[in-house]
């Protein structure tokens, strides 16, 4: 970094001061590494629990002080505001270790609230011009795919009336958006009319191949022949493409779960995966879900697409989907 070809260039060190608690002292000085020590030059150590603040600015004046790192998630934030305000009246840097918060996925970054400063812990993408990019390609991708399958959508209209008349064409279902909230999705109908009230004595007589909250059935006996193909084809889902359009979904991510397999969930973790708009596809959609039979495998592979996103993993997704439709790896 800097203070590196600072040395490299022939400077000294900087002078630093660590500041916070004995034992945060010494757990922050235990941490930092060869480079990390070469950089700085420590001058002097302040405990902010016990030594007033006024002597951290004879301290800083003394010893020509160019850096103050605080280390202090024991101490006071108020102690702390008026230490770092005398670092600011000397034209020293304060460097504030957001140690205390024990973070394993969520990413910092600063910002600000009116004059507030925030330190924000993100662990989904951050909001840039990728996510522009990504909102843009949904809408455009929704209207042309929806134009391009017209001609799908009618047949597949037409079959589900021949082949299971009175009931709706159209299948709407609350499934759990961004962050839970529900929204309705749509689908062609592939299953009988009565299919959500038999759904229990379904699972008594054949049990469930999908550990965990969500229900899954290879050969479940509620989809109609026709029904089959749909979702062989995965013809089925492409009235979600209203859903994009709507902003409720996106093209690419996590597959929107049914409000009572959300409720259902035994883990927090799992929420997660809500943490971004569910897509009409994903990993698991186009190279998982006929092989995976466990819950929290199927839940890590949407996490590591939210931990890993951009906009060129989503066109490599939506570029793996093509052969895996054509070649009906759909759901049977």
């Amino acid at each position: 970094g800097f203070l590196r070809n600072r040395q490299r260039s022939g400077a000294s060190a900087e002078k630093v001061v660590v500041a916070g608690s004995a034992e945060e002292r010494k757990e922050f000085l235990a941490s930092l590494d060869e480079d990390n020590r070469a950089e700085m030059n420590l001058v002097g150590e302040f405990d902010l629990s016990e030594e007033d603040i006024e002597s951290l600015y004879f301290l800083i004046k003394e010893k020509q002080v160019e850096r103050v790192i605080f280390v202090a998630g024991d101490t006071e934030f108020e102690k702390v505001a008026r230490a770092v305000e005398v670092c600011e009246v000397q034209g020293v840097e304060a460097w504030i270790s957001a140690m205390f918060i024990r973070t394993q996925i969520a990413r910092p970054t600063f910002d600000m609230m009116g004059e507030s400063p925030m330190l924000v812990l993100r662990s989904t993408p951050d909001l840039s011009w990728e996510l522009l990019v990504k909102g843009m390609i949904d809408r455009v991708g929704a209207a042309v795919l929806l134009a391009l399958s017209s001609p799908l959508l009618l047949i597949a209209a037409v079959g589900v009336r021949l082949s299971s008349p009175g009931a709706p064409i159209i299948f709407a279902q609350d499934r759990a958006g961004k962050y839970g909230k529900p929204f309705k999705m749509y689908k062609f109908r592939t299953m009988v009319a009565n299919a959500e009230d038999l759904l229990a004595s379904i699972k008594e007589e054949h049990g469930n191949e999908m550990s965990g909250p969500v229900f899954k059935l290879e050969s479940d006996p509620r989809v109609f022949k026709f029904g089959s193909i749909l979702r062989k084809l995965s013809i089925d889902e492409l009235p979600q493409l209203v859903n994009v359009l709507r902003g409720e979904m996106s093209l690419v991510g996590p597959r929107p779960l049914p409000v009572y397999e959300v409720e259902a969930f035994e883990r927090s973790a799992h929420r997660r995966r809500l943490s971004v708009k569910p897509g009409l596809t994903c990993e698991w959609q186009i190279g998982g879900r006929n092989r995976i039979d466990s819950f929290e495998e199927w839940v890590e592979m949407d996490l590591r697409y939210i931990d890993n996103w951009s906009i060129w993993l989503d066109l490599t997704i939506l570029l793996r989907t093509i052969p895996a439709v054509l070649l009906a790896r759909g759901a049977k």
